[in-house]
Order: C-alpha cells, then sequence, then structure tokens
C-alpha cells in the first residue's frame, strides 16, 4: 500500500518529538511505500534532511511557505464564484462553517493560477471588503487586509499544490496538513486517517493570545481561521487517533465526532536501553533535558531552575542534550542568559546519541510550555531516571499514573515555576533512594503500557481497515 503522509513543521527538516515518530513508524512498517509531504516555512533547508529516509520512502514533496507569490501578475482580473463557491469562500473569511467540498472544487479547478492573482481579484477583494464592513468597521482597513492576507495567501497556496496519488492520506495534525490531507482524499476518493500528538488549534490559540504582532481586535479572527482548518480535517477524516485521554476531550469539545476517535498512546522499545552506558559514582548529581532548544521548550525557566538548584545543591552537573538550529535567535538567548547566570557545569551538548549519555543521567527534566505525550519522557522512563515535569499534555498521567498501580515516577510542576521546578529537582538531588524508587516506578509503568509493538501494531490494524476500502 502507498501511504502519503503530511507533515507540517516538522519531518524531516525538524527533529525530536513528531518527527521521532515519524521516522520511527515508517522504518517499523517496511511492507508499506510511503510519500511524505512536508509544509515547512523556509525553502533554504531544501533538502537538508534531520534523518536519514528509509528505503521505504519513495519521495518526499516540500512546499516551502516563503515561496509564496505576493504580486499579482494580473491585480483586478475577475473570476466567476457560483453561488456555491461564493457563500463558501465567504463563510471562509468570516470564520463560520465552511462547505469544504466547495473550497476544494474550486481550488482544484483553478490550481494553474497566480495565488496573488486570486487573492487580488475583483470579486475575491470586494468580498474582503464586505466581511470589513460587517465586522471591523472601526479598524484600519490596511490593517485588516494584512490580516486576511497573512491567513488567506497562504492557505490559497498550498491548496493550489499538485497532490500525489495514494491509497491512505495520514495527516499527523490538523492545520495545513489537515486542510491537505482532506483535499487529497476529496480529489483522489481515498481514505483519511488524522493523528494528533498535540492539539494543534489549541497550541495556535495560545501563540495567538500571547503574541505582539496580532491586534488585540484580530486575535479572535486568527483563532476563529484556525478553529476552521481543524474542523476541517476532523470532518473529513475517516478515524482520528490521539494519545491520551484528556487531548480526546478536548478534539471533543473542538468538534471532533466522538465515534471516530481512537486512543493509541506511543511506545518505546525499552530493549534499546538495557545496556546502555551506566553512570560512574563521582560524587556529583546530573541533571539532564533532552529536547531541541526552543521557546514552546522554555528553556529559559529550566536555566533559573537550574541556577537555583545549583545554591543549594553544590555537586551538580547540567546537560541540555538536543539540536539548537530550529530558532537560532532564541538558542543564542539561552546561551546568554546562561552565562549571565554563570551556572557551573552546565553542557549544551547539541545533537547526540541519546542513548550514549541518558543512562549517565539522574535526573531528567522537562520545562515545556506545551506537549502532548512526550517521547523523551518515555524514553527516560525506559532508562529507570525520575522525571520533573510541567504540568502539559500527558506528563502528568506518564509520571503519577492513570488508574493504574505502578507508584509516582516523579514530580509535576506548574508552567513557567522555576522556584517549584528547582524545589522538586532539589528532593531529588538531596535522596538517592527516591531517585532510585521513581526510576523503577518509571520503568514498570512504561515497560507495561507504553511499548513501541503496541501502537505500531494498532496503527498496521488501522491502515489494514482502511486501506482495504
Amino acid at each position: 500500500m502507498r501511504i502519503c503522509l503530511f507533515a507540517e513543521g516538522s519531518y524531516p527538516y525538524v527533529q525530536g518529538g513528531v518527527s521521532s515518530w515519524i521516522h520511527t513508524f515508517i522504518r517499523e512498517c517496511p511492507e508499506h511505500e510511503f510519500v511524505i509531504l512536508s509544509i515547512g516555512p523556509d525553502s533554504s533547508v531544501r533538502g537538508q534532511y534531520k534523518y536519514e529516509l528509509a528505503k521505504n520512502v519513495v519521495g518526499v514533496r516540500d512546499f516551502f511557505l516563503d515561496n509564496i507569490s505576493i504580486i499579482a501578475k494580473s491585480k483586478g482580473k475577475k473570476y466567476r464564484f457560483s453561488d456555491q463557491e461564493n457563500r463558501a469562500l465567504k463563510a471562509l473569511l468570516t470564520g463560520d462553517a465552511v462547505s469544504w467540498h466547495e473550497i476544494f472544487a474550486f481550488f482544484h479547478k483553478i490550481k494553474s493560477e497566480n495565488v496573488a492573482d486570486i487573492f487580488l481579484s475583483k470579486n475575491f477583494f470586494d468580498m474582503i471588503k464586505d466581511v470589513y464592513r460587517e465586522k471591523y468597521p472601526y479598524t484600519p482597513f490596511t490593517e485588516f487586509l494584512w490580516s486576511m492576507r497573512s491567513m488567506y495567501l497562504t492557505l490559497f497556496y498550498v491548496l493550489m499544490q499538485d497532490l500525489p496519488e495514494a491509497d491512505l492520506y495520514h495527516s499527523v495534525s490538523t492545520g495545513y496538513s489537515g486542510v491537505l490531507a482532506g483535499h487529497a482524499k476529496f480529489i483522489y476518493n481515498k481514505p483519511f486517517i488524522l493523528s494528533e500528538h498535540g492539539i494543534y488549534t489549541r497550541e495556535r490559540e495560545e501563540e495567538i493570545i500571547k503574541a505582539n504582532w496580532v491586534k488585540g481586535y484580530y486575535k479572535d479572527l486568527w483563532i476563529s481561521y484556525f478553529y476552521n482548518l481543524s474542523n476541517c480535517a476532523y470532518t473529513l477524516s475517516d478515524a482520528v487517533t490521539v494519545l491520551f485521554n484528556r487531548n480526546k476531550e478536548i478534539q471533543v469539545e473542538l468538534g471532533c465526532p466522538e465515534e471516530k476517535i481512537l486512543l493509541i498512546p506511543n511506545g518505546v522499545d525499552i530493549s534499546k536501553f538495557e545496556n546502555i552506558p551506566k553512570k560512574t559514582e563521582d560524587g556529583f548529581v546530573n541533571i539532564g533535558a533532552i529536547l531541541r532548544i526552543a521557546p514552546i521548550k522554555d528553556v529559559k525557566t529550566m536555566l533559573l531552575a537550574f541556577k537555583r538548584v545549583q545554591k543549594e545543591v553544590a555537586h551538580t552537573h547540567f546537560y541540555i542534550f538536543g539540536p539548537y538550529d530550529e530558532d537560532k535567535e532564541y538558542a543564542k538567548e539561552c546561551f546568554e542568559m546562561a552565562e549571565k547566570l554563570e551556572i557551573n557545569h552546565l553542557h549544551f551538548t547539541g545533537s547526540i546519541d541519546i542513548l550514549e549519555h541518558i543512562g549517565k543521567m539522574d535526573i531528567l527534566v522537562l520545562t515545556s510550555i506545551s506537549e502532548g505525550q512526550p517521547l523523551s519522557v518515555l524514553e527516560g522512563m525506559a532508562a529507570k531516571k525520575p522525571h520533573v515535569c510541567t504540568n502539559v499534555g500527558d506528563c502528568k498521567d506518564l509520571l503519577y499514573g492513570y488508574n493504574d498501580h505502578y507508584g509516582q515516577a516523579g514530580f509535576i510542576t506548574h508552567v513557567l515555576d522555576h522556584k517549584g521546578i528547582a524545589k522538586s529537582i532539589i528532593e531529588l538531588c538531596n535522596n538517592k533512594d527516591l531517585r532510585y524508587e521513581m526510576g523503577q516506578n518509571a520503568y514498570s509503568r512504561v515497560a507495561n503500557l507504553y511499548q513501541k509493538e503496541s501502537y505500531i501494531t494498532k496503527y498496521k490494524a488501522l491502515y489494514q481497515q482502511f486501506g482495504s476500502v
């Protein structure tokens, strides 16, 4: 079977998280061929993959958003919109319920056109002005137009791309990936499976609420836009997978039909962690973090916590494992902050083979402001390490359990609470027996509930179920 797998802002250009999941999953399914459709921001990285592609990856199709043309070749061109197309396009602009089949049919019909020509066509520009008069007449029109352009040039660009034919379409998020998978289903009449690791809509909503680049009176407009993208994926998908119960509840709240949703937790191959190098006792406590250095991981709060830990526990080493090329400006800010804080024995390792280092850690830390079900935490648990994690995604259930008897595997703290994070780390630093006990609990939970073989088997059955339709 040929699978077209849609990835936005991840595989094969970003390491860790969802990308690691995709890479592992493809390698575990050698009986299938995969075409990767990757949506990314920056065409300068084209072909610079962070992973060695598996032999059953038969193609990679890249859509880079910086290739969007913002210059119309024939400004003021007129398009003929049917009444149905007109209603669907206007609903898209206002954030109301959208007939996505009408949207897809329209863009499939005009896919050879210049995207800026459509956006600046007389018909569509008149539609934008109508929405402005109806909803935002007391705001500057130029600001409204720029907001519309930022949203819909991107959406129109991805909708006008050629999509490969496949036996099944699988998107690993909603957003643009989910819309494209729905578009492919419309064109080829093939099944569409949606997998959510985090809840894309909620993550975008949090970003927009905090963003300085969105004026307050347009925040609702942006949020409605991303809700509409997610509703497209929820409505058109044949099955939706989710990692844990709380995210399933959120999906239902956002409009996903509950009967579509399947709970399939992540898993790890615990055998990989059986013979990893162990720590040589030297009187120090090694504290590690496995992450890519990006704002969503909140490395700055982690650094503040490490500084407090060092004041209380002098015999500590700190390791931040992972790449720092995703957001170079943020990484630079973190390096400068670490230098100003004068944290001794702090090491930014960059990308490494985590199996060579994880066994040498005493405590693992995750201070993210948003997560799904972090593979880095599952891997740390497989290595029998206690954790200190912020209360995001499924971290609480991973460390404290969800109706199981395996015991506590670390501490959960509040997001942005560097004092609370430091307090929990210090407690583990000062109690070797507690570290051992929580590490054993971590291993028992992951060995019994989060094995890689389990989730691979469930996805293969899902492929078989819908691929044979």
